[in-house]
């Protein structure tokens, strides 16, 4: 069947079909335009595990999500098609973070490496793995974008966007991260870890295409990380939890807000979300979770300003969440997430998504 056949006798009001794509849409990957790349890979991970689990409990919640958004009613019938992860990714994840367990806890009983030259070795090949997934991801990027389609990658834990910046700087000369989050993620090689989860905004300033990342919601950063900001020239920019309640308090609109995070970017933009900036209570589960954050409305809110503000949106990670083992709730929160970025993604860039849906009040 050709897509418009598809679309003319697929029934979006149904449950998602179970043996199709995420959002139980009916689309090939070549009907698609938008495109999913999962990476289910956490090994560096210092505190809670499951994000590797993350992609998966996205997908099995995405069948529950209604293709009716308000904000882009049409989105379902541009096709959003989840890519296979090579199955080695997941294998390697649950190997090499078995292998990375005892380097943590030996750095947390205040070990020197030098003294252990087989944590050493290990965190070598640690290291290597994970430059290795991160050219993996890359070429799988620039795969689909080759082909004109819109790529976004869903992890994981944070350090698995790196690849993906990498493919976008070879596609642009010059672009800005809008980062949502609670850490900076700014550490140099945390624990050791040249590709650390904590480290993948200081590894995305090694990329020189990327003139600026601008933070949001950040509430936990070490005196390093600091030291990174503020030799960075002006390259980082930091909008702390406490800094925009601050303001808040004082009147400052949420509008307002987000009107200044996002003049503050340059013109094409990639976000980076990583789930952790919202209020715990959204995805407790989270590797690292912090008090404070923001909403999922206020998330939202700034992706459909950012992507009205005349800016152009490349693309864009979503990373960190964990199931739970009782329930689904952070898989269910990360799919909605999911949908709603890939509405702001495709309107910004001119695909149809249809037009709002309002409600007379």
């Amino acid at each position: 069947m050709t897509k418009q056949q598809i679309i003319d006798t697929f029934d979006p009001s149904q449950p998602g079909l179970a043996e199709a794509s995420i959002f139980g849409l009916p689309f090939s990957a070549e009907q698609s335009e938008i495109i999913i790349i999962p990476v289910p890979w956490e090994v560096t991970v210092s505190y809670g595990a499951g994000a590797s689990e993350g992609p998966e409990a996205v997908l099995d919640a995405s069948f529950q999500v209604d293709l009716n958004h308000q904000d882009f009613p049409g989105l379902w019938k541009l096709g959003i098609y989840y890519d296979a992860a090579p199955e080695h990714w997941k294998i390697h994840s649950d190997k090499y973070k078995a292998l990375a367990q005892p380097i943590i806890e030996a750095l947390e009983n205040g070990a020197d490496l030098n003294d252990h030259p087989d944590l050493l070795a290990h965190l070598a090949t640690i290291n290597k793995v994970c430059r290795d997934l991160h050219t993996e991801v890359r070429e799988k990027v620039l795969f689909w974008m080759h082909q004109g389609k819109k790529v976004a990658l869903l992890g994981g834990d944070h350090s698995t966007p790196l690849g993906y910046y990498e493919a976008l700087a070879s596609l642009h000369d010059d672009f800005g991260i809008l980062h949502l989050d609670a850490h900076m993620d700014l550490r140099i090689a945390y624990e050791g870890f040249t590709y650390s989860h904590a480290s993948i905004m200081y590894n995305a300033l090694q990329i020189e295409q990327i003139s600026k990342i601008v933070q949001v919601g950040i509430r936990d950063f070490c005196e390093q990380e600091v030291d990174v900001v503020q030799q960075s020239k002006g390259r980082v920019l930091v909008n702390t939890d406490s800094d925009l309640k601050t303001e808040a308090f004082e009147g400052k609109s949420w509008a307002e807000q987000c009107d200044a995070i996002i003049a503050a970017l340059p013109q094409k933009v990639c976000i980076s979300f990583d789930i952790d900036g919202m209020y715990p209570w959204y995805c407790p589960n989270t590797g690292t979770p912090v008090p404070g954050g923001f909403s999922f409305e206020q998330a939202t809110y700034l992706f459909n300003k950012l992507a009205a503000s005349g800016k152009e949106i490349i693309g864009f990670d979503l990373v960190e969440v964990a199931p739970g083992e009782n329930d689904d709730w952070d898989g269910n929160v990360g799919a909605r997430m999911l949908f709603h970025m890939c509405g702001v993604l495709a309107k910004n860039n001119g695909l149809p998504t249809g037009e709002r849906i309002v409600f007379a009040r």
